[in-house]
């Protein structure tokens, strides 16, 4: 099971080093490590670990749109629940005002993208297709906004074949954006990302409860500050609130991460 989860973290690295090959605007490749206490949802045992997660995250706009990817490796105490278990999501944008070559937003709205993503869970088998439309925002400051809204498709393993059970589909709203700025001459950013998945139930009768999860981060540009070399080395914190994490009513968790971030 390790080695499955350690293949799905190399095939990501494979696939993240391959992307500098196709003509691109611009990419950011980074490689992650965050620290804290999660909390184990009442149906995988309750309870908090101190957690470590590696993360693999690219992210590059093309002639057509755009990709971002992210890859996850936890590891924590808990035997039962982010066991070194690895973790993904894929998302592509097609942007309308790329491929027509004219302005196809309104208001606050610069552009209009066809979006598609894939997230999946290799310790149980989670699989999930995301398609659905994403409203890139101009908003002032930001260094991107964007607000997608989206199908959320179950593929789940299912119980019989030893997965995660099987769900309905339902539904994802997802604000993500970075906000840079600078005090003094010290360099700060503040991204991340805040879903809303709807309600659905599995194929044991249980509901899965509509969740809220919001991950921002605070970080320092600290590379400029202690190594003249900006934008490459990031230190701060990542603080994570779930409400009714991954669908459990029994568990709301807020965690503040320790955050470290190489830029490639």
């Amino acid at each position: 099971m390790l080695n499955r989860k350690l293949s799905v973290f190399m095939l990501a690295l494979a696939l993240f080093c391959s992307f500098p090959c196709v003509a691109e605007d611009w990419s950011k490749l980074e490689l992650h490590y965050q620290y804290g206490t999660l909390d184990t949802p009442e149906f995988a045992g309750g309870g908090d670990e101190s957690t470590e997660v590696w993360t693999v995250q690219y992210a590059g706009s093309w002639k057509y749109g755009d990709n971002f990817f992210f890859v996850d490796l936890l590891e924590s105490g808990d035997t039962v629940f982010n066991n070194s278990d690895a973790y993904l999501e894929w998302y592509t944008n097609f942007s309308l005002g790329k491929i027509t070559g004219n302005k196809v937003g309104f208001g606050s709205v610069r552009d209009i993208g066809i979006i598609f993503g894939i997230n999946y869970g290799a310790d149980e088998n989670v699989k999930k297709y995301l398609p659905g439309v994403r409203f890139s925002l101009d908003l002032p400051g930001f260094e991107f906004a964007n607000l997608d809204l989206t199908a959320y498709i179950d593929d789940n393993a299912a119980v019989g074949h030893g997965g995660a059970p099987a769900e309905d589909d339902s539904f994802m709203i997802d604000f993500n954006w970075a906000y840079p700025f600078s005090v003094g001459n010290q360099d700060f950013s503040i991204e991340g990302h805040i879903e809303y998945i709807g309600e659905r139930d599995n194929e044991l009768g249980d509901t899965v409860e509509a969740w809220v999860l919001a991950q921002p981060q605070f970080r320092w540009d600290a590379g400029k500050a202690w190594f003249e070399m900006p934008q490459q080395l990031f230190v701060g914190i990542e603080y994570q609130y779930w409400q009714n994490k991954l669908g459990d009513k029994d568990t709301d968790e807020s965690a503040t991460q320790l955050l470290a971030v190489w830029r490639f």
